[in-house]
């Protein structure tokens, strides 16, 4: 390994360490940890594949009304989530971090409410526009999902993308950014604001 890239890498570790340390401290989140769980990815620079992501084994789930890390932050512990981030990059190098949370009924329209107070971009990608071949193939789907999101923001990498899942595909939110502490402090923010809604 080059010098450059293990200082890359320490960078990385210190920085999803320090995003984890943030998601573990705010009991709003387990309000929008979906069933599939939550997870937290970060690619390096010049990521080309899962390999090249970090993210945390196991994932994120909820302990004594906590969340709470199952595993270490480690390359390789994400394959959907890192490989739309991949597909991200490819539209705008600049985003190499992002977390998935729950997209409970109603919850995307507040957030859309949200992201237009935060002056953010947030995309909405309905799984069953998706042709039939694309989600036969895992590759093919996480093209398709990153060319909708991209799409529906005018050519830009929205900062939230809503999905709508489908058959077998749980719905959920996905907040990006260049870094995971920044992600980490916006996603916990968007769960206190959340939290203080009446839920029905």
């Amino acid at each position: 390994m080059k010098r450059s890239d293990l200082a890359e890498d320490i960078d990385m570790y210190g920085r999803m360490m320090i995003a984890l340390m943030e998601i573990e401290a705010c009991r709003e989140l387990v309000l929008l940890i979906p069933e599939v769980r939550t997870n937290l990815v970060f690619t390096r620079s010049r990521a080309e594949s899962p390999s090249d992501v970090l993210a945390i084994d196991g994932r994120i789930t909820v302990i004594n009304g906590m969340p709470r890390s199952c595993g270490r932050i480690s390359f390789f512990a994400s394959d959907h989530l890192a490989r739309f981030l991949i597909e991200l990059k490819k539209h705008d190098p600049s985003v190499r971090a992002g977390i998935n949370i729950s997209n409970v009924p109603g919850f995307s329209d507040w957030l859309i409410s949200y992201c237009n107070k935060k002056d953010w971009i947030c995309s909405l990608i309905d799984r069953g526009c998706e042709p039939a071949d694309n989600a036969a193939s895992e590759g093919s789907t996480m093209q398709w999902r990153a060319a909708q999101a991209v799409s529906s923001a005018d050519g830009r990498v929205p900062q939230v993308i809503c999905d709508s899942g489908g058959i077998g595909k749980e719905p959920v939110c996905i907040l990006v950014g260049n870094e995971p502490v920044g992600v980490a402090r916006d996603v916990c923010e968007i769960a206190r604001m959340y939290a203080i809604i009446p839920q029905t």
